[in-house]
């Protein structure tokens, strides 16, 4: 694709790579075919290409609008798309930047800047989202069945083993994950301790950065990036092996440390370090024997959801259900497996009426092979699809700790 990118964004950083990005792109619309809101809204505006085509006009110095805003606004960044497209257009990014552009040239309406603001404050902090969790589950009985549905049940965490000097990895502790269920990391350091591998959580080590990051409050987001790799670079030079991110959401962000501090003087080294620990769950197993933990499975019937940060983003797909097959459990038949959710970080929250479309679509393509539970690897998707059906949802580690 030819541009004519304005020289006030060439001489940036962030306006070199969209260049990059946009020429790497021939518009064929093979992307629009695996686009979730495309499919829904019919709009060429409201898939991949459309966009692209919105950001290239506001680069080459066409003012946006709230129009431009609320399609870029009613995409996913699922990056289905990015898994489909033939040039290798790497969208996500380009979505970030573009984003961020339109975000300082359009006003948003004081409902809009009033819920984005609590979620940056709210979802990133442990304490405040813990707070916010106990008034939940108390009001619930009160609450409107759409907004009930959004509050967790408590999940206890049960013991952490204690480190005994073997192998050691980190594990993300996380925001809304050590909140909400707890359990899921537990449960990968039961697991790991039957493998052989210490799993500690490092103090002052917390939210991922993708919430504020994705909600363009960049360096909001940034910060938390610094206070993770400050957080983890003791463990780091003491010889840590890995960082387990069991929530495959945060997973596709701390890999995307080394890109997104490339520019900082004081962190790019150590950001790219960290990027390159980075594992997801699936990866770590995958290069272990499991014997020790036996065949959990059983021959349980499960409908496994691959998060769109896991088979988009990591680029992981078929790595988690290769594992659950390995232990024993039956996998059914989900149609359409490459398609989103509904639940994209904070998507269900600014936009509802998408995310629960997406979200009936979802659960009638997971619960047609008749599973008896359905399990996922992101708390988002997991909290998102058990406020839609009546069967259990699961971290997919919960079902290996026995």
């Amino acid at each position: 694709m030819q541009t004519q990118i304005l020289p006030e964004f060439l001489e940036t950083p962030e306006g070199r790579e969209a260049d990059a990005i946009l020429r790497s792109c021939v518009h064929c619309g093979f992307c629009t075919a695996t686009c979730p809101t495309y499919q829904l809204l019919g709009d060429e505006l409201d898939g991949p290409r459309g966009r692209i085509y919105q950001i290239k006009q506001v680069l080459e110095g066409h003012r946006p609008t709230r129009i431009t805003q609320g399609h870029l606004d009613r995409c996913l960044t699922c990056r289905s798309c990015e898994t489909t497209c033939p040039s290798g257009v790497r969208y996500g990014r380009l979505a970030d930047i573009g984003r961020h552009l339109v975000e300082e040239r359009v006003e948003r309406s004081f409902r809009e800047r009033l819920l984005r603001a609590l979620l940056v404050r709210l979802v990133p902090s442990p304490r405040r989202f813990a707070i916010l969790t106990a008034m939940g589950r108390l009001a619930r009985p009160f609450l409107p069945r759409s907004l009930a549905a959004k509050v967790p049940s408590p999940r206890p965490a049960g013991v952490w083993p204690r480190p005994r000097g073997r192998r050691r990895a980190l594990v993300l502790a996380g925001c809304v994950q050590s909140v909400a269920t707890p359990l899921t990391n537990a449960a990968a350091a039961r697991i790991l301790d039957r493998l052989g591998i210490d799993l500690v959580a490092a103090p002052g080590a917390g939210c991922c950065g993708a919430v504020a990051y994705h909600l363009n409050a960049q360096s909001e987001g940034l910060d938390a990036m610094r206070r993770n790799i400050d957080a983890w670079w003791p463990e780091i030079e003491a010889g840590c092996e890995a960082i387990l991110v069991t929530a495959s959401g945060c997973g596709v962000m701390v890999k995307d440390y080394g890109e997104l501090l490339r520019e900082d003087p004081a962190y790019a080294e150590k950001a790219a370090r960290v990027a390159s620990l980075a594992r997801d769950p699936a990866e770590l197993l995958a290069g272990l024997d499991l014997s020790a933990l036996g065949q959990p499975g059983q021959g349980r019937r499960i409908a496994f959801h691959p998060p769109c940060t896991l088979q988009h983003g990591q680029k992981l797909a078929g790595a988690t259900e290769v594992i659950l097959a390995r232990l024993g459990f039956l996998l059914t038949p989900v149609p359409d497996a490459h398609l989103c959710c509904g639940s994209a970080g904070t998507y269900s929250l600014t936009q509802p009426a998408l995310s629960q479309q997406l979200r009936a679509d979802k659960l009638t393509a997971l619960e047609s092979g008749g599973p008896e539970l359905i399990a996922t690897a992101n708390i988002g998707c997991q909290l998102h699809l058990e406020g839609g059906t009546a069967l259990p949802v699961v971290h997919w580690l919960e079902l290996l700790d026995l």
